[in-house]
């Protein structure tokens, strides 16, 4: 990190640089292959597309490198019998020391990818999940749909067994845009082995979608007299929050009433797992459930 004072700055322009697209690392490329003054033009050389495409990808927007990359590649590459220069991937993955991972960001590969990376946290598997990790990041990934997975599952696969998964998760979302690479690699790490390393469980979505579900469906769901807001004026002339009990003014901070439409009264949309933090809420669910049949 560096920084420059006020006085020097307020005496200066600033110039931002931004790292070039791959459409312009390709078009570079071709010029010093093309251009007969600078480049090598009047050379017999010919470079495979997959080669041309490796030399673009690992670049990561700096021209320095792929024009480096490529005039090593001439230079140690001897021409064959008709006195042509070849370069194909190999010479390519020699000359910029990377190799090609079999990934392709728009491609079949790419989803089967996500796919391993997030069933290996499904699974509390936090070897692969790790590989898969290091797989998308070494094949230049976007952090930012790394952590977005990770947060998702958190949620998805962990839930309230381990509450703080989703709060590590979004601690790597932040990291992300903070630190940028190759920092942020470190708390994609941590956060993807805590989802892998968790107590799983799918009891939020599940009860969420159940409930959709029958939100969807249903017919009238009106909300009960007792439940309806009555801080507007008027709104106690139509009975609005009549007969609400407020939970605080009772034992334990709990009172027996209803809270979903008449037809729904028994219905459960939320079934806690066994495992973790979910433990200790169905006990507490459980202690609500007799007194509720007190109250009956």
């Amino acid at each position: 990190m560096f920084e420059i004072n006020a006085a020097l700055l307020s005496r200066s322009r600033l110039f931002r640089f931004e790292p070039l697209t791959d459409k312009a690392i390709r078009t570079i490329l071709n010029h010093a292959l093309t251009d007969k003054k600078r480049g090598y033009g009047e050379s017999a050389i010919e470079v495979d597309e997959d080669a041309l495409d490796h030399l673009v990808r690992v670049a990561n927007g700096d021209s320095r490198t792929a024009l480096h990359a490529l005039e090593l590649a001439v230079l140690t590459t001897d021409p064959d019998s008709d006195g042509v220069i070849h370069i194909d991937r190999s010479v390519a993955e020699e000359s910029i020391q990377e190799k090609v991972l079999q990934y392709d960001k728009n491609g079949d590969n790419h989803y089967d990818t996500v796919s391993a990376f997030i069933k290996s946290m499904r699974g509390s598997d936090p070897n692969a999940t790790l590989y898969w990790l290091a797989k998308m990041i070494a094949a230049g990934e976007d952090p930012k749909f790394i952590a977005r997975r990770i947060f998702i599952h958190a949620a998805e696969d962990v839930g309230l067994a381990d509450p703080n998964a989703i709060l590590i998760a979004n601690t790597a979302v932040t990291a992300v845009t903070f630190i940028g690479m190759p920092e942020a690699r470190i708390p994609l790490a941590e956060a993807a082995l805590y989802v892998a390393t968790a107590p799983k469980s799918n009891a939020v979505i599940s009860g969420i979608d159940e409930a959709l579900a029958v939100v969807k469906n249903e017919k009238t769901g009106e909300v009960p007299i007792h439940l309806r807001d009555a801080h507007y004026k008027g709104a106690a002339k139509l009975g609005h929050g009549k007969g609400y009990l407020y939970p605080h003014d009772f034992e334990d901070g709990y009172v027996p009433q209803d809270y979903l439409p008449g037809k729904l009264h028994s219905k459960h949309f939320y079934h806690p797992s066994p495992r973790g933090y979910e433990r200790t809420v169905q006990k507490r669910l459980d202690y609500f459930a007799e007194r509720d049949k007190k109250k009956r």
